[in-house]
């Protein structure tokens, strides 16, 4: 294993870790605030309970999320200094802003939102934790629009062999932008609602808090509905532009070696051979991924072998085909994943709707087991997007392995990567713990001034008692 090798590993791992929290975060306030909205509209105490109970978990997630991205973004000037050097005029912008202005913005609010249940009236209360839902939707807007640069750099010039800067506008009108930002947001909408589905399922199944849970169960999947057809909206927004910014990708995540046939046929299971650079078995759609890409039902699309010729006419030599059965298959993952999350929204609306949900043990069950689902599919989404940029780290621009900074030795990149590891899991058994504790204490707690407080410093076992 070399340095490069090991240097993605650990960027790979801590980011992965990372963004186990950010679309939670993203998706639990989302929903705490919808239960406000629903508290001081309908005046209806339970729903006060609802976002005092979620927004405590919430809480929890965030003030761990918080921790590892700070660890995440040390490792652009250790081990990737290179790259910090020639993009940092313009990737530097958007983290700077999301730190000073979206992340400021979430604390502020968050801070008013714990203290102010009985300080600040209802309205003003409700507008505190809205700004916090929409200053989580504005920090994942600028740390895309920092990503979204990598997929497709625009607004900059080169200037002594750096990226510099030279129209900030572009960067937000980035075409990559449009399409990622929808396909993030949905898919922590989800993420939110399937959690709260999931958890009110374990609990309906021990027949705690029936009220309480029903009505959150009902409010999650009604988002987790809309979510997943947004997600499948803006994902195939997203792969027809791929289709056209970044063919490569596209055609590794179909593993469409040669051209395609016209129409071409959207392959759903493959045995993907990579040395001979062909598939020895294929399960296909016909038409489907003509349609997908061009939305009719007609056109050919172009194949690895085909665009790497290209590529190497227009970049000079090199491999610029990416792991093709990582992409083909975190692909495939993000859209299975997709499907049953629509599927068991649209059930679980419908046994509520027939007053069965509470005798169908065998869905309640399944539902606790899907709240892994949403994460399973961002993760295998973003396994797909950055392993199907492969070589680039910059598309078109560097390469991952002129990235890497060129005196960090074997061992310190070991180090580094135990030790981050290390943090990331006693941080993940950490906060599993005080969501096991926190969902089995049920809602009789946190919902004063005193217990909300506790969140500082959810350790304290005298403040339980």
């Amino acid at each position: 294993m070399d340095e490069l090798l090991l240097a993605r590993l650990q960027f790979g791992a801590t980011t992965i870790f990372h963004f186990l929290f950010v679309p939670l975060s993203i998706g639990l306030v989302f929903m705490v605030a919808l239960m406000e909205t629903f508290y001081v509209v309908k005046k209806q105490e339970i729903y006060k309970k609802m976002a005092k109970f979620w927004g405590h978990l919430f809480l929890l997630n965030f003030a761990v999320g918080v921790v590892t991205g700070i660890i995440q973004e040390f490792q652009f000037g250790m081990n990737w200094s290179e790259y910090s050097r020639f993009v940092g005029d313009v990737f530097g912008a958007p983290l700077a802003i999301e730190a000073l202005l979206a992340f400021f913005m979430e604390s502020t609010f968050i801070g008013l939102w714990i203290f102010g249940w009985d300080r600040l009236s209802k309205k003003v209360h409700l507008m505190c934790i809205w700004l916090v839902s929409i200053g989580t939707m504005l920090s994942a807007l600028w740390i895309l629009a920092a990503n979204s640069f990598m997929q497709e750099p625009v607004g900059f010039e080169i200037k002594n062999g750096r990226a510099e800067m030279n129209d900030f506008f572009a960067l937000l009108t980035n075409p990559q932008l449009l399409v990622e930002f929808p396909h993030v947001i949905f898919g922590a909408f989800a993420t939110g609602a399937f959690f709260i589905g999931g958890v009110s399922a374990y609990k309906l199944l021990k027949k705690k808090e029936t009220e309480f849970f029903t009505k959150s169960f009902n409010m999650a999947m009604v988002v987790a509905l809309i979510s997943g057809f947004g997600i499948a909206f803006s994902g195939h927004s997203q792969a027809q532009h791929l289709m056209h910014s970044q063919p490569m990708k596209m055609a590794a995540s179909e593993a469409l070696w040669e051209d395609s046939e016209d129409p071409a046929p959207w392959t759903a299971f493959a045995k993907i051979d990579v040395e001979k650079q062909e598939n020895s078995f294929e399960i296909a759609i016909p038409y489907a991924l003509s349609y997908l890409t061009y939305e009719k039902f007609s056109g050919s699309v172009p194949g690895m072998l085909t665009l790497q010729k290209e590529y190497e006419e227009k970049y000079g030599p090199g491999d610029y085909i990416p792991p093709v059965k990582t992409t083909f298959w975190s692909f495939r993952i993000m859209v299975g994943a997709g499907m049953v999350m629509i599927l068991f929204s649209l059930l679980g609306l419908w046994l509520q709707f027939k007053n069965k949900l509470m005798n169908k043990k065998w869905f309640l069950r399944i539902m606790v087991g899907l709240i892994s689902f949403p994460f399973i599919a961002n993760t295998a989404g973003w396994v797909m997007t950055e392993i199907g940029r492969q070589p680039w780290t910059v598309f078109g621009l560097m390469t991952t392995s002129a990235s890497i900074s060129p005196n960090v030795s074997y061992n310190e990149l070991l180090f580094s990567f135990i030790a981050f590891t290390t943090i990331y899991l006693i941080l993940g058994i950490v906060l599993v713990y005080l969501f096991v504790r926190e969902i089995k204490k049920g809602t009789e707690h946190g919902h004063d001034s005193k217990d909300m407080n506790d969140i500082i410093d959810p350790f304290d076992k005298e403040a339980y008692q």
